[in-house]
């Protein structure tokens, strides 16, 4: 029998036990789901065992439960880790639902429900790949599973669980599929992720609101202080002005920068789509480069003074601004966060006092097109999905799989399988079947060349 045969055969009843998981409301970022929490792991030893692991169990961490699961063919046989997450961002607002968010539909040639996608459907596709792989004959490797009840809250007890288990989370690969392809017409897998650093700024003028009238032009004014030390952070080329901000930043190899130009971009539907007339970044680089291997800065919100309704004539005691940073492989947030706090302090005026926080940060990271598995995830795409797929970086960050290589010491391959379409963390989110099943395909075909 061959992949396409086992997967045709055995489609019903892949679907049925997805739609068995999509049913759990498995919201990490609410008390009320506790309970949820635990049932869908639970569920998820259920089909990992029907799956043919050897071993699968529910471990505590400070947080959520992670699942594990094994399939150990032989300890000279090299091992691949899957990593997944089970819990899903809340389904809000319910009202522009089409359909119960935790009720799955068909219809139109896809599955409608919170965690079709991101990350239920594409897990599955990894497990019934590894299924399909195991009943044929097919796998030559050992297999582990760890899926986690966090990534939509940043993971905050993966690091600690990965450093308790670092002997059992041994491998030589990582494998994931919760990133998303170019398009329908145009598979790819992802090669980058960037990292992000981020603050919140407090600019201090005053002891308490003044009069404007009495005292506008003789004191510093929080808000158009802050506005002009942030405006300053970046050029009239689009670049960073932090001075060592671009130290690590390395460059992205010309053939990638040749795959990025095969990427179908049409810039007037971009700017279309977002209704602005015209784009700006970093000079010399296009905007798919942009928006995703080279590094950014933005003012996330600002605030300060008064905002309510008619005038108010106040000169502001205080000022506030959210900021972040993507950063690219090789940057490290924790250098970056430190050199834009040291940046802002010396250039603040003696006017002002000013205080920088830092809130969040993540490391970004790179896989390299010349690794053996991820040849083997492009060949299996290849054969799925019938097109080679590109290699392309992405804007967005997923800490932990940086946090991977740092603790586990090895590379992930991204193997995505969603699409822009799917409307992963908003109402109506949905996966088209056949993508499932050729998820599905492309895992098996992974463990048939790897």
């Amino acid at each position: 029998m061959s992949i396409k045969e086992y997967i045709q055969s055995n489609g019903d009843r892949f679907l049925e036990e997805l739609i068995s998981l999509l049913r759990i409301p498995s919201i990490s970022q609410k008390q009320e789901n506790k309970a949820d929490m635990v049932a869908c792991a639970n569920k998820w030893v259920e089909l990992l065992q029907a799956s043919g692991v050897d071993k699968a169990v529910v471990m505590p961490t400070a947080g959520n439960p992670v699942v594990y699961g094994e399939k150990l063919l032989s300890k000279d046989a090299p091992t691949v880790l899957v990593y997944g997450h089970y819990d899903v961002m809340p389904p809000e607002p319910l009202e522009l639902w089409k359909s119960s968010s935790f009720e799955p539909v068909i219809h139109d040639g896809r599955i409608w429900a919170r965690g079709a996608d991101d990350d239920k459907g594409q897990s599955m596709t990894q497990v019934k790949g590894f299924e399909t792989a195991l009943k044929l004959g097919l796998l030559r490797v050992n297999v582990k599973f760890i899926i986690e009840g966090e990534e939509e809250i940043g993971s905050p007890s993966l690091e600690a669980f990965c450093i308790q288990h670092k002997d059992l989370l041994k491998a030589d690969v990582i494998l994931v599929s919760d990133t998303s392809m170019v398009s329908p017409e145009t598979p790819s897998l992802t090669t980058g992720l960037r990292g992000l650093a981020y603050w919140e700024v407090e600019v201090t003028g005053p002891n308490r609101d003044l009069h404007s009238g009495h005292f506008g032009g003789a004191v510093a004014n929080p808000i158009n202080t802050l506005c002009k030390l942030l405006s300053d952070v970046t050029d009239a080329d689009g670049r960073i002005t932090i001075p060592g901000f671009y130290d690590d930043v390395e460059e992205v190899p010309a053939a990638e920068r040749e795959m990025i130009v095969k990427v179908p971009f049409d810039e007037a539907k971009y700017k279309a789509a977002i209704d602005v007339n015209e784009l700006f970044g970093e000079k010399g680089y296009s905007t798919l480069e942009r928006n995703s291997c080279r590094p950014s800065f933005d003012i996330c919100g600002i605030w300060g003074g008064y905002t309510g309704e008619g005038a108010k004539t106040v000169l502001p005691s205080k000022a506030h601004a959210k900021v972040s940073c993507r950063l690219v492989p090789h940057q490290d947030h924790k250098k970056i966060e430190k050199l834009f706090a040291d940046y802002l302090t010396q250039v603040a005026p003696a006017s002002i006092k000013i205080k920088v926080t830092a809130l969040h940060g993540g490391q970004g990271y790179v896989c390299p097109i010349d690794l053996p598995a991820y040849k083997a995830a492009e060949k299996a795409m290849g054969i799925a999905f019938g097109v080679t797929p590109l290699a392309v970086r992405r804007g967005g960050s997923i800490p932990i799989i940086s946090t991977f290589e740092q603790v586990l010491g090895v590379k992930t391959v991204l193997m995505g399988f969603g699409l822009e379409q799917n409307a992963i963390h908003s109402p109506n989110e949905s996966f088209p079947l056949d993508y499932f099943y050729k998820g599905i395909e492309t895992v098996a075909e992974f463990y048939n060349n790897f």
